[in-house]
C-alpha cells in the first residue's frame, strides 16, 4: 500500500513538472548589431487595464525582466511615469519586429508624456540605463517567445 502511496505521489510530481514546463515564459529578444542577442522574460500588458497600470508602484525589476505593452494597431505611442518609481527605458517597436525608438533612463514619478517619432504596436519597458548597456538601438531586430501578436484587446 505504502509503494503506491509514493509511486502515485511521484507520478503527480512529475506531472505537475511537465505541466508547468509547457507553458513558457513570454520573453522578447533583441538582436543588436553591436553586442548580439540579449532575452529579457516579461510580463504581457494587453488590455487596456494591464496597460494603464504597467510597472506603476514597483520598486524594483530584475535586469532581465520587462513588461511589454501590446497595442491592436500600429500608431503613435505615448507613455507617462505616474506612481513609477524606479527609471525606464522604453523601447518602441514596429508592426515590422524593428526597433523604431528609445527613450531612455525616464525620470520617475513623472507625468511628461515620452514618445518616439515613428509609429509602434508594441513597447518594451526595462530597467533604465540597459538599453545603452546591451546597445539597443533604432533598426534592431526584436522576436517575441510566448507571445501572441495579435494585438492587444482595446
Amino acid at each position: 500500500m505504502r509503494r503506491s502511496y509514493a509511486y502515485f505521489f511521484a507520478l503527480g510530481v512529475a506531472l505537475l513538472h511537465g505541466a508547468s514546463a509547457c507553458r513558457a515564459e513570454p520573453r522578447v529578444t533583441i538582436s543588436t548589431r553591436q553586442r548580439g542577442d540579449v532575452t529579457f522574460q516579461v510580463e504581457v500588458a494587453d488590455s487596456p487595464a494591464k496597460r494603464e497600470l504597467g510597472l506603476q508602484y514597483r520598486r524594483d525589476l530584475a535586469s532581465d525582466r520587462g513588461m511589454i505593452f501590446l497595442f491592436s494597431e500600429e500608431s503613435r505611442q505615448t507613455f507617462w511615469m505616474k506612481n513609477t518609481p524606479i527609471p525606464l527605458d522604453m523601447i518602441f517597436i514596429g508592426r515590422d519586429m524593428k526597433v523604431v525608438g528609445v527613450v531612455a533612463q525616464t525620470v520617475p514619478f513623472s507625468l511628461d508624456a515620452r514618445s518616439v517619432e515613428a509609429p509602434s504596436q508594441y513597447v518594451l519597458e526595462i530597467n533604465g540605463g540597459l538599453a545603452e548597456r546591451h546597445g539597443i538601438q533604432t533598426g534592431d531586430r526584436v522576436r517575441f517567445d510566448s507571445i501572441s501578436t495579435q494585438g492587444g484587446r482595446e
